[in-house]
């Protein structure tokens, strides 16, 4: 089997973490790999087959001999060495938001629309983990019953936000059992035992970034430019996994028992749906695992033709690394990489 030289850009976060643990768990063709990072972790070694691989620090001539970049370092860092990367011969995927709109630029999630690999052009765009999970879902739905509208309310894990977000809620759980003063300096308002409705900053018309982002990135991956469409995404004192309540209307006539067959048969998708035995997705659900869990199912009596779906899912795996890495499996196995 061919081999391909990889680099994971963001290397020591805990996306770039996750891409390398799944590379290996998953058998991906690696030649050589090359962990990219700031300047600080350069030297740092970190674990792969059974050996390791010294971090790097990034650098314009980090990608000479690349294949694959495997990007997750924030936008910033991507506008300005995705570029590089490409110019040098490799094909980027990023899971920052920096690309996911560009005009040419493919928003990929392999269930959904693996297709649109088709047209890269070296660049192609890892959509925001909350529209990963429900894109997957609501893909074989539509498909079947024709989507006309989505309302969707998130419930984002503090790892959305990055390691440092994890270490402030544990910290803060700690502080608050022990009587002892809370400090708040990745989010506004104390995270541990509250919520709270701000992912991103707030646009003039009162939405979130995060918000648009589902909305914007739906569209362009289900090619549905005229969906009707509204998100409201709360962050949660969660570790690990997003939850997501989607109030999906169809043009067609949703059976439960059917809807129930067509998840179950869908790639990327598990049906957990007997909450009679108290049998539903959470987020200790997901954690660690790749699928994402659908429950409790039910039409909506409100609606003319709308079904109530409860989705969770690792964010920082099918809704980041996983997908990553399976549309560079994507790109070999459709012959999108040479």
């Amino acid at each position: 089997m061919k081999q391909y030289n990889v680099a994971i850009v963001g290397a020591t976060g805990a996306v770039g973490e996750q891409m390398r643990l799944i590379l290996e768990s998953r058998g991906f063709p690696v030649g050589a790999l090359r962990l990219l990072a700031s300047p600080k972790s350069e030297g740092k070694r970190l674990t792969w087959r059974r050996t390791g691989v010294s971090v790097t620090a990034l650098a314009e001539d980090s990608f000479a001999d690349v294949d694959i970049a495997l990007f997750s370092a924030g936008s910033a860092i991507s506008r300005r060495y995705a570029p590089i990367a490409r110019d040098a011969g490799a094909v980027v995927i990023d899971n920052s938001s920096a690309w996911r709109m560009e005009e040419g630029v493919p928003l990929v999630v392999p269930e959904v629309n693996r297709q649109a690999l088709a047209g890269h052009s070296g660049i192609i765009a890892n959509p925001n983990c909350s529209t990963i999970q429900m894109v997957v879902v609501l893909k074989p739905l539509h498909d079947r019953w024709g989507l006309k509208r989505v309302i969707v309310s998130t419930y984002q894990a503090v790892s959305g936000t990055g390691r440092l977000a994890v270490e402030e809620l544990l910290a803060q759980a700690r502080a608050y059992l022990a009587g002892e003063p809370i400090n708040a300096e990745i989010y506004p308002h104390q995270i541990a035992f509250n919520l709270l409705p701000h992912i991103d900053v707030f646009g003039a018309d009162g939405y979130s970034n995060e918000e648009r982002k589902m909305v914007n990135e739906t569209r362009k991956i289900m090619d549905l430019p005229d969906l009707a469409m509204t998100a409201t995404t709360v962050r949660v004192p969660i570790v690990v996994s997003h939850s997501e309540s989607v109030n999906a209307e169809f043009v067609g006539s949703p059976d439960i028992d059917a809807a129930r067959k067509i998840l179950a048969a869908a790639p990327g998708v598990e049906v957990v749906d007997d909450p009679e035995n108290a049998i539903y997705p959470m987020p200790i659900t997901a954690a660690g695992k790749d699928s994402c869990y659908v429950g409790r199912l039910r039409l909506d009596g409100s609606a003319v033709n709308g079904l109530n779906l409860w989705v969770v899912a690792d964010n920082l795996r099918k809704g980041a690394a996983l997908n990553a890495v399976q549309i560079a499996e994507c790109l070999i196995s459709d012959g999108y990489l040479k």
